[in-house]
């Protein structure tokens, strides 16, 4: 007989420091593995990492990571930072995230990278609706295969940069490339 494991969530509060993400790895990875859900592990620490930069680099204050059970076999995996503004295109339609950075670019690709792995994305604003005291939360959700939608389970092992084209391998598909812009 199987036990059902209860809903469960975990919170960890980063300063602003760029060695939060490398914290965050290890947290995660601790919460996984203790919830049997190792196998997440890479796509997971994409996620979240990518998530974590992105509030360093785009924000002067601290911020949060939260590791959440979104159901069975799956995780949520959000990030909340000081700064109320939803970056372009991530709560909007896949089109609107804005061009590819070029190939040699150091950053730019982080956000890309989250929509091309997660199973679900999305942003909202926290606190009050006028002012947005309360900044945002980025979250991706990602799972095990027979979690998701079709049976498939899509990791960071399918999704390839080369030459200015992101690509899905699992889907034979370009997600998005330099000369599209999205």
């Amino acid at each position: 007989m199987s036990t059902v494991s209860p809903p469960w969530t975990y919170t960890l509060e980063l300063p602003h420091d760029p060695r939060a993400p490398g914290v965050a790895r290890t947290t995660l990875r601790a919460v996984l593995a203790v919830h049997g859900l190792a196998e997440l592990t890479a796509t997971a620490e994409l996620l979240a990492v990518e998530l974590l930069t992105n509030a360093y680099r785009h924000t002067q204050g601290p911020c949060a990571l939260r590791l959440r059970s979104a159901e069975p076999d799956r995780l949520r995996v959000a990030v909340w930072d000081s700064d109320p503004t939803i970056p372009p295109g991530f709560g909007g339609p896949p089109g609107a995230l804005g061009g590819v950075p070029p190939e040699d670019a150091e950053c730019g690709r982080g956000l890309h990278l989250v929509r091309a792995c997660a199973d679900a994305w999305g942003a909202y604003v926290l606190g009050d609706a006028a002012n947005a005291c309360g900044g945002k939360l980025l979250w991706a959700e990602c799972g095990r295969e027979a979690a998701r939608p079709g049976g498939s389970r899509r990791d960071v092992s399918d999704v390839t940069y080369r030459n200015g084209v992101c690509s899905d391998r699992e889907n034979g598909g370009r997600l998005w490339s330099r000369s599209n812009g999205g």
